[in-house]
């Protein structure tokens, strides 16, 4: 839709969610004009389409990809902005910044340009009234400077782009921008200038040639009259035609100081002038300097050929004169005829001097005329404008509604995402509901399970104490059992001391009372070993007995831990992942609700705008009717007087038949300087369209000219005094003022078709007026419908925000449980630490009691090896049988206690692989529950 905007300048896409930008390929070349484009908060990612879109806008000044914070992917990316100005050199600012990294202000540029166009309007209006009454002696071709100049500012304006479009690299020429505006505003002043100063050289040629040639005797010259405004190329028609006029006045000293005068008059204005041209600031273009400084030298020549003309005409009045100053004898005729002549010069020199300023009046209702056909075009264009700007609003307001009917739907499936939301939030409740009931029947199973532990930690500790008991028993025995050993010892001395004895006095050894003594003794003692030594054995099998139940025991125990372990964790996989779905239900939550609320933002701020362009355009359509209306007073004011003028001009009677040439020739001009005019109209009609945004400012510039149009009042009636005073000298030339009242009424007929326009043209206003009222009212209907609709979304919105608090209410109630649920596993996980120190303690002891027992084992055991060793060498040949079934018993109990301390160190092995397992559950669960607690802190937070 954009190929067709060929005036379109500013475009605004802005908050949008633009990633591609291949529209803006339709709009390279040099026929389009855009040039500001506002992209920021978009999606654009890729800087290779960006510049692929973009580098064929050749009129392109003002890129906006980041403003106050709200960027596009595109402008994080390195070296951003270097790569964006080096690849569009047509480029002088990139996100509100210049190339000289220096901020822009966007109202400036909007000032200038408002600035420029004014002046085209003010130049216009100058141009269309001249100030001097001295316009009338020079028609040289029509030039507007200002207008030139400020038309060529402005298309040197929309002409730099392309130009630097077709330079591949951004040279200094942007950081030299002021630099060319300064050269280029002295270089225009000095073009101007220079015609200015050749016009004051020629008039004081001019006056130097009419001083020198001009006899001391006779004071007789010429008076000068205006001659046309045609080119020097046609000057030899205008001879042919014998179009160029002359007047002859007397001149004697009087006429020659008046001429002198008048020509110092010129060149002082014309030295204000350059002062006043000096002194502006406006920027001046080279190409209108170009213009300026070829057309001076045409006017130049033009005055030059007139005035040797002029000088030609005087020159043969002179020797006219000089031929009648021959002649003596008529002296005295030739004083009298001198005299008459003197009188009907003087005569003349008044009609002349009257007929002019007839002349400008004549002018000035031409210029009224004028004017009140700008003021019709300008209203004209002003209903043509405000028709483009309804239609626009009509366009708006279309897509306002297609907005709104999104809304409505967005808002359907808002609602609809919501009660789903609802609805799943109910089935989170109850499977937080059924969670919260499994974790108290969990913490319940935990507690049942920790008693019936501390009941069996307590059994195990009272065991161990019944063992502890046991084995000091069992140490009091071995001690006893030492004393016997000891006294034994005493008595199996004493015994021997005895048999020795005994043998020395009584038996020998060999003999078969001692030996069946012996074999008694031995038996005795066999059974007394044997008895012992199954006592042991049995206490040896209970306690491994005890022993082995205590494994079973401890690793029932660890069973069901683990099992708990298992369940737990089971458990706490489930709620972590019920937590992560609701974290994420929330996050979308919360997304959706501040689209919501950028939505509702942006439907204000676009009705906002709507009512504040509707009251702009209500207050334009009342200031241009009111503006209208006075014109129209103002205008039927002027006409009244004009006629009343016209009333008095009828009493004019004579004309000069040179008057009636020059009048022609005038209209001539006029007819010219109507063409111009009308050229100028179509240019500005063509550029109407930037002018658009000016309106108010226009406003202002016609107020200021309705003030000269006041100005002008005053002096046309000072212009009335003057004439009714100069009526009384004008009663011989009743011939011309009869041929000058045909004109006027001419005229007369003319404005009278113009008033009739005038009026025709009131009521179409009148009655387009009406009809944008009409559809204004439809407007402002419309958008108190509008208002209605946003009221309600904004209870919608109230309602919703309503829910939004329950459900935020919800989730602060499970997050305070979460929390109390979190305090109970803070404390569990306490409690197991306290409980896995204890055992860790008992662990302990009872090692350290084995390891007693053993080494008192192992002592034990030794001292029984030497007194075996003590009594094998005692009675190595008396009781060498008894000593190797001794062997074998020994050798028998070494293997059973082995065994049993392979046994020991088995389930020592056991014990530790379960601890390292129960060391590695713990640290797992430790992180788990840091996991926990860290994911409970982050729901924390995003809450």
């Amino acid at each position: 839709g954009l190929e067709k905007l060929f005036n379109l300048t500013i475009l605004n896409l802005s908050y949008n969610r633009i990633h591609d930008l291949s529209g803006f390929q339709c709009l390279h070349g040099t026929n389009h004009k855009i040039s500001h484009i506002d992209l920021h908060s978009n999606c654009v990612n890729n800087i290779n389409h960006l510049l692929q879109c973009t580098k064929g806008l050749c009129c392109l000044t003002n890129l906006t990809l980041e403003k106050n914070g709200k960027a596009n992917p595109v402008c994080h990316i390195a070296g951003y902005r270097e790569t964006v100005l080096q690849m569009l050199p047509q480029l002088t600012a990139l996100d509100g910044i210049n190339i000289s990294h220096e901020p822009v202000d966007p109202a400036e540029e909007n000032c200038s340009d408002l600035q420029r166009l004014e002046d085209i309007l003010g130049c216009l209006v100058s141009s269309g009234c001249p100030s001097s009454r001295y316009q009338n002696y020079v028609t040289l071709p029509v030039a507007t400077p200002h207008i030139d100049q400020a038309l060529a500012h402005f298309r040197q304006r929309t002409r730099i782009p392309v130009r630097s479009a077709m330079s591949s690299s951004t040279e200094l020429v942007s950081s030299s921008e002021p630099e060319k505006a300064k050269l280029d505003k002295i270089y225009s002043e000095i073009r101007i200038k220079k015609p200015e100063d050749q016009i004051s050289q020629i008039l004081q040629k001019v006056s130097d040639t009419s001083r020198r040639e001009a006899p001391p005797n006779v004071l007789k010259a010429k008076r000068d009259t205006d001659p046309t405004s045609e080119s020097e190329n046609e000057s030899g028609k205008e001879n042919n035609r014998k179009v160029v006029k002359r007047s002859k006045i007397p001149t004697y000293r009087r006429t020659t100081l008046s001429t002198r005068c008048h020509a110092n008059h010129l060149k002082s204005k014309i030295t204000d002038r350059e002062e006043k041209k000096s002194s502006s600031k406006r920027p001046r273009s080279s190409q209108r300097d170009s213009h300026l400084s070829s057309s001076p030298d045409t006017r130049d020549l033009e005055v030059v050929g007139q005035k040797a003309e002029i000088l030609t005409g005087r020159q043969s009045n002179i020797e006219k004169v000089e031929e009648i100053n021959s002649n003596a004898t008529e002296e005295s005729t030739y004083r009298a005829l001198i005299q008459e002549l003197d009188q009907e010069k003087e005569r003349r020199w008044k009609a002349e001097q009257a007929e002019k300023k007839l002349i400008e009046h004549v002018r000035e209702l031409q210029k009224h005329a004028k004017e009140e056909k700008n003021i019709q075009s300008i209203a004209v264009y002003t209903t043509d404008r405000l028709k483009e700007l309804i239609l626009k609003e009509r366009d708006v307001k279309a897509r306002l509604q297609a907005d709104v009917q999104q809304l409505k739907g967005e808002t359907e499936r808002l609602t609809n995402e919501l009660n789903q939301a609802r609805n799943k939030e109910a089935e989170r409740q109850k499977a937080m509901q059924a969670l919260e009931e499994k974790l108290s029947k969990m913490e319940m199973q935990r507690l049942q399970q920790r008693t019936i532990e501390m009941k069996q930690v307590q059994e195990a500790e009272f065991k161990a104490s019944a063992n502890a008991r046991e084995v000091q028993l069992l140490r009091i025995s071995f001690r006893q059992q030492k004393e016997k050993v000891k006294q034994l010892r005493e008595l199996l001395i004493l015994r021997e001391q005895e048999q020795r004895k005994e043998l020395e006095t009584r038996v020998a050894l060999n003999g078969p009372e001692f030996q069946d003594a012996l074999s008694k003794e031995v038996a005795k003692e066999e059974q007394r070993h044997e008895h012992r030594v199954k006592e042991f054995q049995d206490r040896i099998n209970m306690l491994n007995q005890k022993y082995a139940e205590l494994e079973d025991e401890f690793r029932l125990a660890l069973t069901i831990e683990a099992k708990n372990f298992k369940e737990v964790k089971e458990g706490f996989e489930y709620v972590a992942a019920d937590l992560a779905e609701h974290k994420r239900a929330l996050f979308e939550f919360g997304q959706k609700e501040k689209e919501m609320t950028s939505l509702i933002q942006d439907l204000t701020s676009t009705v906002e705008e709507q009512k504040a362009k509707i009251a702009e355009l209500t207050k334009s359509n009342e200031e241009a009717t009111a503006n209208l209306k006075c014109r129209t007073g103002k205008l039927e004011t002027v006409i009244e007087e004009d006629k009343q003028k016209a009333v008095q001009i009828e009493l004019l009677k004579k004309e000069n038949g040179k008057l009636i040439s020059q009048l022609t020739a005038q209209e001539s001009v006029i007819d010219g300087l109507k063409m111009e005019r009308k050229l100028w109209g179509q240019e500005l009609a063509q550029q109407g369209a930037h002018l658009a945004q000016d309106r108010g400012k226009l406003e202002a510039k016609i107020e200021v000219l309705t003030n000269e149009i006041e100005m002008l009042k005053r002096q046309k009636e000072q212009d009335s005094d003057t004439i009714k005073i100069k009526n009384k000298i004008v009663d011989d030339q009743t011939e011309t003022i009869r041929r000058l009242k045909e004109g006027l009424q001419e005229k007369d007929k003319q404005m009278r078709k113009q008033h009739k326009e005038n009026l025709e043209a009131r009521k179409l206003f009148q009655v387009q007026l009406d009809e944008k009222a009409a559809e204004l009212e439809e407007l402002i209907e419309k958008l108190d419908r509008q208002n209605e609709r946003k009221e309600e979304l904004k209870q919608l919105l109230e309602e919703k925000e309503v829910e939004l608090d329950d459900i935020k209410n919800a989730h602060s109630a499970l997050k305070k449980k979460w929390q109390g649920k979190g305090e109970l596993l803070s404390q569990l996980e306490v409690q197991v630490k306290q409980m896995k120190e204890t055992f860790d303690i008992k662990e302990k002891k009872l090692i350290e009691e084995r390891n007693k027992s053993l080494r008192t084992q192992r002592i034990a055991m030794e001292k029984l090896r030497e007194m075996d060793d003590a009594f094998r060498k005692q009675l190595e040949l008396i009781l060498a049988a008894h000593q190797e079934e001794l062997l074998q018993l020994a050798n028998e109990k070494e293997k059973q206690i082995e065994a049993a301390n392979e046994k020991v160190y088995y389930v020592e092995e056991e014990m530790r692989q379960l601890l390292q397992e129960m060391a590695n559950n713990k640290k797992a669960m430790e992180n788990k529950i840091r996991r926990l607690t860290h994911a409970l802190n982050d729901f924390q937070r995003d809450l």
